[in-house]
């Protein structure tokens, strides 16, 4: 039977800005790439798991699907760039109904934004994870000169998961070639309406070493709550 929900998690990155690969990195005992990977996992709402991987980490990446019992995942290599590696997932997923993609570097995803991005897409087959702008945000050109304040009521930050009916999304894949940012520009660039949902400003993606600093504080946090109600 084909599965309803699957999931690509993004891992297949070279982290230049870190100069280490990230998805790697130990955050709250265990690496950063198994936060996402555990919340899908454990999920009853996803079917199957894709990660997309770099030749460097795909070996680590795959003892721990054997250490953490990663039943439902499946690996992957990514390409060059970060559209070919979600191609890449794509090809691996297979036909199910609706995808799932997340950013492997965006540690603390959770089932109730997998539950709404997928009640948000059920409305027109694609939604994004996306928080209000908090600041000001004003346009340059070139010339660092402004040219626009934007109305800040209309400016939303865009995060992961994206979710997508799986043939919008595949055919936007095979279609658009153009370098886009996310997944949603394709399916945009085909006149496809994509709904905002409501992220969380805890859900950062990783690509500094200030990044660093803020998740390892929210990890933390995450743990001794978790701590406080067992007990």
């Amino acid at each position: 039977m084909t599965p309803g929900v699957g999931v690509i998690i993004v891992a297949a990155g070279t982290s230049q800005r870190l100069g280490i690969d990230k998805m790697l990195l130990p955050l709250g005992g265990k690496p950063l790439v198994a936060w996402s990977v555990d919340v899908c996992q454990t999920c009853d709402l996803v079917d199957k798991v894709v990660v997309v991987l770099n030749k460097n980490n795909f070996d680590p990446v795959a003892k721990l699907v054997i250490s953490r019992g990663w039943s439902k995942v499946r690996l992957c290599l990514g390409g060059a760039r970060r559209q070919d590696s979600v191609r890449q997932g794509l090809n691996v997923l297979e036909e199910c109904q609706w995808v799932v993609i997340h950013d492997g570097a965006r540690p603390f995803l959770t089932p109730e934004l997998i539950r709404c991005g997928l009640e948000a897409a059920g409305e027109t087959g694609a939604a994004v994870a996306a928080v209000p702008a908090k600041d000001t945000i004003k346009l340059s050109g070139a010339d660092m000169v402004v040219c626009e304040t934007l109305p800040r009521d209309n400016v939303w930050i865009v995060q992961t998961p994206q979710v997508f009916r799986f043939d919008i999304i595949s055919n936007a894949h095979m279609v658009v070639k153009a370098d886009v940012t996310d997944d949603a520009e394709l399916v945009e660039r085909l006149g496809g309406k994509v709904k905002l949902y409501m992220g969380s400003y805890k859900n950062i993606k990783v690509t500094t070493p200030e990044d660093l600093l803020l998740v390892e504080t929210i990890a933390k946090e995450q743990q001794d709550s978790a701590s406080r109600f067992r007990i």
